[in-house]
Formats: C-alpha cells, sequence, structure tokens
C-alpha cells in the first residue's frame, strides 16, 4: 500500500524539497517520517513547507554559490601522488579515494572522500580525470596525476 507525503528535505532517487510523493508504507513510517524528511500530506503541512520552501531555496542559492567557487578551486588544482613502483611502471599499492582527500587537504582544499567519486583505486601511472560531487547540482574534475616515487 502506498501513501503520499511532502519531502521536506532533497531524497535521493525520489524527489526534491517540497515534492508530494507516492512512497510505500513501510518507507514512510520507518524512514522518511522518524528522520523528518517528509510530513504526512495535509493543507497545514503544505502551509509549511511552502514557508519551509522560501528559506530553504536562499540557503540553496548561498550554498549553489559556494559549491562552483569550491569547484572552480578544484578544477585549477593539480594533485601529483606518488606511488612506488615495481618493474614494468607497476604500482605497488593503488590510490584511494582517502589518498586524494589528503592530497587536496594538503592544499588547504576540504573535501570529504566520499564526495570524490572513484569507480575503483587508481592503480596506473599518469594522468586521471577524477569526479568529485561536491552538490546535488555540481560536480568538479580533479586531474591527479600518479607519478613514481623517488
Amino acid at each position: 500500500m502506498s501513501i503520499e507525503v511532502i519531502l521536506r528535505e532533497h531524497v535521493e532517487h525520489l524527489g526534491r524539497r517540497g515534492e508530494i510523493v507516492k512512497v510505500a508504507g513501510g518507507y514512510a513510517r520507518n524512514f522518511l517520517l522518524p528522520r523528518k524528511l517528509a510530513l504526512a500530506v495535509t493543507d497545514e503541512n503544505k502551509r509549511q513547507i511552502e514557508r519551509e520552501r522560501a528559506r530553504a531555496e536562499a540557503r540553496d542559492a548561498d550554498e549553489l554559490a559556494e559549491a562552483q567557487g569550491l569547484q572552480r578551486t578544484i578544477e585549477a588544482a593539480d594533485i601529483a601522488i606518488a606511488r612506488r613502483v615495481g618493474e614494468n611502471e607497476t604500482l605497488y599499492g593503488s590510490v584511494t579515494s582517502a589518498d586524494i582527500a589528503e592530497a587536496l587537504a594538503a592544499r588547504e582544499i576540504a573535501v570529504d572522500r566520499r564526495r570524490i567519486q572513484l569507480a575503483e583505486p587508481l592503480k596506473t601511472l599518469g594522468e586521471h580525470e577524477v569526479p568529485v560531487r561536491i552538490h546535488r547540482d555540481v560536480t568538479a574534475t580533479l586531474r591527479v596525476k600518479v607519478v613514481p616515487a623517488e
């Protein structure tokens, strides 16, 4: 049995703030409502969501501007990570998102490692383009060079 709820926050793969969506009853009761991500559909709740939406849109505009500034900073940065290599230039180990986040932190660019979207760790020398999801609407492309350690 599905029920309709009004989303109070953006929920990935479900909808944006203020939208009325149909979800399974258990999903609403056990996940959305207890975490205050959604409200039941009533006239009072619709008015409350409209008030919250106005405040949230102003906050989102500020967050988006900040994210775009961080995007420019990340895309301007070239990160070089040194790793030991063996014969035939094969890496001992790999470069993970935690390594990339640490290299960014050394340049005073704060990015959570979970925002760095590596499908799998980098295991080859050379230059790689790594997507960094800063905001739900902003994704930066970071150039990471994996070089042999001296």
